[in-house]
């Protein structure tokens, strides 16, 4: 589903990530975990190809950076689902249409979109929340609508980026156990984080990182 083959890239300041190997099987729930600074985000952003491998290669589905042009970018995404710490919500729109974006960029019918944004919504336990303006809710209930976009074009893979490093420890569990509920249905999800503790209870497999190198 996924492959990284000895992935380098490096940023003008010397930091980045060398020699990063490895693979994601479909269903999977993988953990990256590290310190600030270890590379984890890095990884994420090649796997999107956010960031171009300056050596080796980066798979996704059918698609191969050795091989793809970059205006097939789009394309491998609609593949991904993404989360970021940040939520990244649109903050004009409300949590029905923050969701119905993800959808509309690749084209969907309206009433297609609608089927899909109130399951994603269910899944993560929002429904009742659809007409809310992003400035209503909470860190944690802002993080459950980036998940419910991040999922309602049913992607392959979820990649999630310190989905609870802006949360205190009981709303970071809440998400995770939407995570989880989302893995045990199908989703692979690949988690970068610096706390493992928070994590360790959820993940199949962890990679530790350190200084840009899978340690």
């Amino acid at each position: 589903m996924i492959e990284l083959q000895n992935v380098r890239i490096v940023y003008p300041t010397g930091e980045g990530i060398e020699h990063i190997s490895f693979r994601v099987a479909p269903g999977e729930f993988l953990t990256i975990v590290g310190p600030s600074g270890a590379g984890k985000t890095t990884v994420l952003r090649a796997i999107y190809l956010d960031l171009w491998p300056q050596e080796g290669s980066v798979q996704v589905a059918e698609y191969n950076s050795l091989f793809m042009k970059k205006r097939e970018i789009p394309f491998v995404r609609r593949k991904l689902g993404i989360v970021f710490q940040d939520f990244r919500l649109l903050p004009d729109r409300d949590v029905f249409e923050n969701v119905a974006f993800a959808c509309q960029v690749t084209g969907r019918r309206q009433k297609e979109i609608k089927k899909r944004v109130l399951r994603a919504l269910a899944d993560v336990g929002l429904s009742h929340k659809a007409r809310k303006m992003p400035n209503e809710l909470s860190g944690g209930e802002q993080q459950r609508v980036s998940i419910a976009r991040a999922i309602a074009n049913e992607p392959y893979v979820l990649l999630a980026d310190e989905p609870t490093g802006n949360l205190d420890p009981q709303t970071a569990l809440e998400i995770m156990n939407v995570l989880h509920r989302i893995h045990i249905r199908g989703t692979a999800v690949i988690m970068a984080t610096h706390n493992y503790e928070m994590v360790k209870n959820f993940a199949e497999r962890v990679i530790h990182m350190k200084n840009g190198r899978m340690i």
